[in-house]
């Protein structure tokens, strides 16, 4: 476990997504071109099948492909880009197995959203990618998928003035 980032991401759920506190999603690799994020089944995480439960799922893929674009905003291990911000705009997922034990998410799109995040710095247009995350279970499963995520980052720079103008009717 990485434990800088992991605290990390803990601060990020008590500031602002509160459900990563129940969650308590771990990070277990993040470099240049890799992500990987450990969810726990716990109590928090646990349907009433004994499975991961939908919103766990989601937290977890969402955590995995945002890691890789904090991580080249913020400048972890290079040159950061503060003025670019993320969000996703389209999220797309397809279950193949039941999530019975604590899921391992992976992405490895790392240096393409960090090139992109740079070339959303520069131009200050918006720049739209598909990123993949593949959810496993190590423990049951080994390496076959329990679910494939696509989601849509979009980055764009905030303007030099980012207070609101208020409308003239």
């Amino acid at each position: 476990m990485l434990l800088k980032e992991t605290l990390l991401l803990r601060f990020v759920g008590v500031s602002r997504i509160p459900i990563l506190l129940a969650l308590r999603p771990r990070v277990q690799r993040l470099d240049e071109d890799v992500c990987e994020l450990l969810v726990p089944l716990t109590y928090f995480s646990k349907n009433h099948v004994g499975s991961m439960y939908i919103g766990a799922l989601a937290s977890g893929a969402d955590c995995t492909g945002g890691l890789h674009a904090a991580r080249a905003i913020y400048g972890i291990g290079g040159r950061g880009h503060p003025r670019v911000v993320p969000v996703f705009k389209t999220f797309h997922a397809e279950f193949h197995k039941r999530a019975d034990g604590d899921v391992l998410f992976r992405s490895e799109g790392g240096r393409t959203v960090a090139a992109a995040v740079a070339k959303a710095d520069e131009s200050g247009e918006r720049i739209n990618l598909p990123l993949s995350v593949v959810a496993t279970v190590p423990a049951r499963h080994g390496e076959v998928p329990v679910a494939t995520f696509t989601l849509e980052l979009s980055l764009r720079r905030k303007p030099d003035d980012h207070r609101r103008v208020p409308n003239k009717v």
